[in-house]
């Protein structure tokens, strides 16, 4: 069965840390780049970043370059996103999302609320 299970989301003041986790299983963790997206209430879901299958590439959405950082260890199956001086708006659920080519999978996701 294929799973991608987010954790360390919370509640965080304004300026402060999160470090989020997508551990996977079910399937070749190696072969798919790995993103993180954010929905907040009333709003689309949209792209925070990305890393690539091997960790090379990555990309960050203007609104948290600087501020985030992408990392995975695939010896874990495990995917980090680093969040540091959070905002106000960077309040969302954050979900994980497996790619490769054709195939998608996502996690439940996970909640960040940030306070002013």
């Amino acid at each position: 069965e294929v799973q991608l299970v987010e954790s360390g989301g919370g509640l965080v003041q304004a300026g402060g840390s999160l470090r989020l986790s997508c551990t996977a299983s079910g399937f070749t963790f190696d072969d798919f780049a790995i993103g993180w997206f954010r929905q907040a209430p009333g709003k689309a879901r949209e792209g925070v970043s990305c890393i690539s299958s091997r960790g090379g590439t990555r990309y960050y959405a203007d609104s948290v370059k600087g501020r985030f950082t992408i990392s995975r260890d695939n010896a874990k199956n495990t995917v980090y996103l680093q969040m540091n001086s959070l905002k106000p708006e960077d309040t969302a659920v954050y979900y994980c999302n497996a790619r490769r080519e054709r195939v998608d999978y996502w996690g439940q996701g996970t909640q960040v609320t940030v306070s002013s």
